[in-house]
């Protein structure tokens, strides 16, 4: 359909120290979702404080890092659970998705997290993935589990900055990575066993309509993570393909990014004193990767 996209390459911005990897025994996430294959880290939920570091989670065991803008790791915390995404308020509070336990907030210092939501008036979550933060302070989630064809019953959430939770959209086979567009009246959402990015327009009330495919990709397992530019383009992290695809406003490849390290490409953030630089945690190797692509990412509104 469309001619090749130039391809931006890859290099290793940092890697898990092996003091942090875990040999010898698996944890229950990897027993279910990785078949009990070895899994020393699993790295996902990339995402910069306002001094330059870079908050990953490790889902396979319950751990949160910082690195610091030299790449060195710091074990923030170690905990019962299976935090997936992470995103930073204005206010400086980290909130994180956590497939077991819901929505959380960290307190980096004390190293402790908390409960903000757990449930829905529809019963407990399948398992949360990912969330953004709207300007008003609107918290959009999914709520993912393990949900694909067989059962597609996966949802999309916004907690409200009031307190109120409204489920936006049922019926999602595998709700994952999300973004709000530039004039953010459209929830772009990566739904990763279609292997497409999804589109959710939202009308005056706030309320979801004329749902559908807005990018349609093939091969690997699927879209994950999920990173929107100044110019309201996308950036697309391709699990299974080891590549970045970046798309302008209307849905166009107009980059592939490469991975120099390994397929297991699941998570993305921009960064940098230009906002051009593109961090992609390769979950697999435990490493996260970086690469200069031509338009800078816009700043979520947590750090304006």
């Amino acid at each position: 359909m469309y001619a090749p996209p130039p391809v931006v390459e890859t290099e290793i911005f940092a890697r898990v120290p092996e003091h942090f990897r875990i040999h010898g025994r698996s944890s229950k996430w990897a027993q279910v979702q990785r078949g009990g294959r070895p899994t020393p880290v699993f790295l996902e939920g990339p995402s910069f404080d306002r001094a330059g570091n870079l908050y990953v989670v490790d889902v396979a065991w319950g751990r949160i890092f910082r690195i610091s803008p030299a790449g060195e790791f710091t074990l923030v915390i170690e905990y019962d659970g299976e935090p997936n995404g992470l995103k930073i308020h204005r206010d400086g509070r980290i909130f994180v998705a956590d497939f077991r336990h819901g929505i959380l907030l960290l307190d980096p210092e004390r190293g402790t997290v908390e409960p903000v939501v757990q449930a829905s008036e529809f019963g407990p979550f399948k398992g949360v993935n990912d969330l953004f933060f709207a300007s008003n302070g609107d918290l959009y989630f999914t709520d993912q589990g393990l949900t694909g064809f067989q059962d597609p019953s996966g949802r999309l959430y916004r907690l409200k900055a009031d307190g109120r939770l409204d489920m936006l959209v049922q019926g999602i086979p595998s709700p994952n990575g999300l973004v709000l567009n530039l004039d953010e009246d459209i929830v772009f959402v990566n739904v990763t066993r279609d292997n497409a990015v999804w589109r959710v327009p939202m009308n005056q009330a706030g309320a979801a309509f004329k749902v559908g495919a807005y990018v349609r990709l093939s091969g690997g397992n699927g879209p994950d993570g999920l990173a929107i530019d100044q110019n309201g383009g996308l950036a697309i992290a391709h699990l299974g393909l080891g590549s970045v695809w970046i798309v302008n406003a209307i849905g166009e490849p107009v980059a592939r990014v490469t991975s120099c390290a390994g397929l297991a490409t699941t998570n993305l953030a921009y960064g940098g004193d230009d906002l051009r630089s593109l961090y992609i945690t390769e979950s697999e190797t435990g490493q996260i990767l970086k690469a200069r692509v031509p338009t800078p990412g816009r700043l979520m509104y947590s750090h304006s």
